[in-house]
């Protein structure tokens, strides 16, 4: 839904920064690389030693170097087939670093077996989601949209790891059960998607 609202104001604002970057001779791959690694680092660095708000903050930071990377292919006038697979594949690293490190967090540091059940759940969601958009279009079929995509995902499962490095009880669990619920929905949205575009297909 972000990727709706927001994405024009958002590559608006960073545009500007995209051309900056691309004379200072900085690719979208770089950009990407140095986002995957500094947020998988901090992921697995600072949740799984109960550091949340140092994990919350610092993965943030590091995923929003995502933003940029689209900002800079925009700058240079267009991005590469070997980009846009890079892209993708560093999402789903960072993804599973993240949720992963949730759930380590929740078993061994909280003691809490739901939330980590839920981390794990929103992580399969989430990967499957994935696949099921880019083995749609690899087939010809759309399965656009969903009421929540990578943004939101991120978003929700950092404010719950924000407020319990607040000392908010049970924010994690929340935010990880509100994630997996929504997931699902989407995956079943996407899935009704590619079967409507197979029928037109079809047709």
């Amino acid at each position: 839904m972000l990727n709706i609202f927001a994405r024009a104001s958002v590559s608006r604002a960073l545009d500007p920064l995209g051309h900056a970057l691309l004379r200072a001779g900085v690719t979208p791959n770089v950009m990407t690389v140095l986002g995957t690694v500094g947020a998988i680092g901090c992921a697995l660095g600072f949740f799984p030693a109960g550091l949340l708000l140092w994990g919350t903050f610092t993965v943030w930071g590091f995923a929003m170097l995502d933003l940029l990377d689209g900002a800079i292919a925009r700058a240079r006038g267009h991005g590469t087939p070997f980009g846009a697979a890079l892209d993708a594949t560093c999402d789903r690293l960072v993804d599973g670093a993240i949720f992963g490190a949730i759930a380590w967090w929740a078993f061994v540091d909280a003691g809490n077996l739901r939330a980590a059940g839920a981390a794990l759940v929103s992580l399969v969601l989430g990967q499957v989601i994935s696949y099921v958009k880019a083995r749609a279009e690899a087939s010809g079929l759309r399965a656009d949209g969903g009421l929540i995509e990578r943004a939101e995902r991120l978003i929700i499962a950092l404010v719950g790891t924000g407020l319990e490095g607040f000392h908010v009880p049970y924010a994690v669990e929340a935010s990880q059960w509100l994630l997996a619920v929504l997931s699902a929905i989407t995956l079943g949205q996407r899935m009704v998607a590619v079967a409507v575009s197979a029928r037109e297909a079809h047709s």
